[in-house]
């Protein structure tokens, strides 16, 4: 995708200006993508409350457990087994949820709008909002969600725009201005806090 559009409009919030001479060549929608929507959310859930580091870790050993295994096949691995690799009992069963729901439902998300794709699939025990939005951003594609739940998001805003209280009402006045691409702009807003390069 070409961020080129989204960068012209960004480009009048003096942060978002700053931050796309930063990283606009860094960016990308595509590093987490996974055609296999069950797998996609499993490696969401995965994420959910843990360090990207400790994340993408697990991630891995996950992808390596599953390999060459069809949805079904996953539904039988024993819990332990998914335990040993640094997942949770509960991420588990979460996980187990997703496939089961996949293997009952065949929903083509590609003609449902964004909210009754979040109304769908935090249908599933273990999926929340914050789990539906980021599979709305990266698998998906959609490139005017912002996060309101996820804490890395919301911290960078904070010091990229010198906020101590950040409420709802400011933050909706700041992200209000980066519509249809408020996915870009948390792109952005993500890669300012990983690198730890803020505007001031």
């Amino acid at each position: 995708m070409n961020f080129e559009e989204a960068f012209n409009h960004l480009k009048s919030d003096k942060v978002m200006s700053f931050l796309i001479q930063k990283f606009g060549k860094e960016i990308t929608l595509y590093d987490r993508y996974e055609d296999n929507y069950a797998k996609a959310i499993a490696l969401l859930i995965i994420e959910q409350q843990v360090s990207f580091k400790a994340a993408i870790t697990i991630k891995k050993r996950f992808i390596k457990l599953i390999d060459k295994k069809i949805n079904k096949d996953i539904l039988g691995i024993k819990d332990e087994k998914i335990q040993s690799i640094g997942i949770s009992n509960r991420k588990v069963s979460y996980i187990k949820n997703t496939y089961q729901y996949f293997e009952e439902n065949k929903i083509e998300f590609q003609k449902l709008n964004d909210n009754e794709i979040i109304k769908e699939l935090i249908k599933i025990k273990g999926v929340g909002l914050w789990t539906a939005e980021m599979f709305l951003i990266f698998i998906l594609f959609k490139i005017n969600i912002f996060s309101k739940g996820d804490l890395a998001l919301i911290n960078s805003v904070k010091k990229n725009y010198q906020i101590e209280n950040l409420d709802d009402l400011k933050l909706e006045r700041i992200t209000q201005k980066w519509e249809p691409y408020k996915s870009i702009a948390s792109l952005l807003l993500w890669k300012s806090i990983e690198e730890k390069v803020f505007y001031n």
